[in-house]
């Protein structure tokens, strides 16, 4: 097979409508439901196809950090654990906070001290 010079390769790359650039980058995340990925000064190339823009990711140095969830717990089901078991809303917030939530555990546990 014939070997494409750089500048044929370019050429023929704009001939069909794709468009390839470098881009400068200090840092990329990514983030899932469960983890954060961060690449610290990753080489990034940009490959434009008919308006949609792929990102092509490499190198850099890699490294992971899990994400923790924070859990929003309504006044109301504070108020309620707090009534049930007898125990200040402070304890009931803790209670909730510990159980993620979920108010019969959380009226047991309390129940149970």
């Amino acid at each position: 097979m014939r070997r494409i010079s750089p500048r044929e390769a370019k050429r023929l790359m704009q001939r069909l409508g794709l468009n390839m650039k470098p881009m400068e980058v200090k840092e990329v995340i990514l983030k899932t439901s469960d983890k954060e990925i961060m690449i610290e000064e990753p080489e990034v190339t940009v490959l434009e196809i008919q308006g949609q823009k792929i990102f092509q990711i490499a190198g850099g140095k890699i490294s992971e950090k899990p994400i923790e969830k924070k859990i929003v717990i309504p006044e109301e089901d504070v108020h309620l654990v707090a009534q049930q078991a007898n125990v200040s809303l402070e304890e009931a917030r803790a209670a909730l906070e510990q159980t993620g939530g979920d108010l019969a555990q959380a009226i047991l546990l309390l129940s149970q001290k």
